[in-house]
């Protein structure tokens, strides 16, 4: 839609975007040696504390929703190597990591679904921001960016679109007239990032029509990316790839030889995108949050594997 459209829908009823939000809830094939500068992270200090202030902003033009989410995995193997890929069920397909896990599940042994739990997949989102104060970093305020965030920051969306009282009014995030400022507070807990005191602020317009339409027309950035099946890598890149870590379907000299040269052994890509829920039974194994906040754990983990 055109910038004149959003705006007239803006006082409309949101319903179909808060039936998405549900729905979702329910649920390159080179190593990237480079920093996304269209992405943006808040930082912490040395205790693990962190605050920012942001703003969610609508989908761009012609595109459905205000986010894309997707899936990944993130584990090492017994040789010391890393599996850190994007799950083709972000796109609906069958994945080796997924069938792997299912397998382990329903042998009904303990030992089985610990491993399963170990290399479950994340849940992710990702939207377009414009950070509104950002302390160690001021030159970041006023511009946008993408965020991307798991499921704690995710529920104080859903609560902000469908709050839990009746004294509390229904609120969309990603609205440029409706919305409101996104308080991000970020502690250290039990050595994990925490980000229960994170709160929306009252609603607000963040700029005037001529800003918003130049921003809404030139300066968001496309979420399609997360749903192209060729951002991917194909079911076998992924099969290879696991197989090298785990050493799943390998002969014992073949493990004992990928466990010796493990040291050398290239980190393995990382890369970003998702929607679609998946016909893969993985839902059992999803149990075990790997963090308070899905949303940083990719970054846990690339830094485990470049430190490793």
């Amino acid at each position: 839609m055109d910038f004149s459209s959003l705006k007239s829908a803006s006082s409309k009823d949101f319903t179909s975007l808060v039936n998405a939000a549900q729905d979702a809830g329910g649920a390159a094939t080179q190593k990237k040696s480079y920093v996304d500068e269209r992405q943006w992270k808040p930082t912490v200090d040395k205790s693990g504390n962190g605050y920012a202030v942001i703003r969610f902003l609508p989908q761009p033009a012609g595109e459905k929703l205000p986010w894309a989410r997707y899936w990944d995995h993130g584990f090492q193997g017994p040789g010391g190597q890393w599996y850190i890929e994007k799950s083709l069920t972000s796109i609906g397909q069958p994945d080796p990591v997924g069938e792997a896990n299912t397998a382990l599940w329903n042998t009904g042994r303990d030992e089985d679904k610990a491993l399963a739990r170990a290399r479950k997949r994340r849940l992710h989102y990702v939207t377009n921001i414009m950070v509104i104060d950002d302390p160690d970093h001021p030159e970041n305020n006023g511009k946008v960016f993408l965020y991307q965030f798991g499921k704690k920051i995710y529920e104080k969306v859903m609560s902000a679109m469908q709050p839990e009282f009746k004294d509390e009014t229904p609120m969309n995030p990603f609205d440029f007239w409706t919305g409101a400022n996104f308080k991000i507070k970020i502690r250290n807990v039990e050595g994990y990032r925490n980000y229960d005191r994170s709160e929306f602020d009252s609603p607000s317009v963040l700029a005037p029509d001529e800003a918003l339409e130049a921003l809404y027309n030139t300066r968001l950035y496309s979420l399609t990316e997360w749903e192209d099946p060729t951002s991917y890598k194909t079911y076998e890149e992924l099969q290879t790839r696991f197989q090298q870590v785990t050493g799943a379907g390998m002969s014992e000299e073949k493990r004992e030889a990928l466990s010796m040269t493990a040291d050398e052994a290239p980190i393995p890509s990382v890369s970003e995108p998702v929607f679609q829920t998946s016909s893969v039974p993985e839902a059992t194994v999803d149990t075990t949050p790997a963090s308070e906040d899905d949303g940083d754990a990719l970054s846990y983990f690339e830094k485990l594997a470049r430190d490793s």
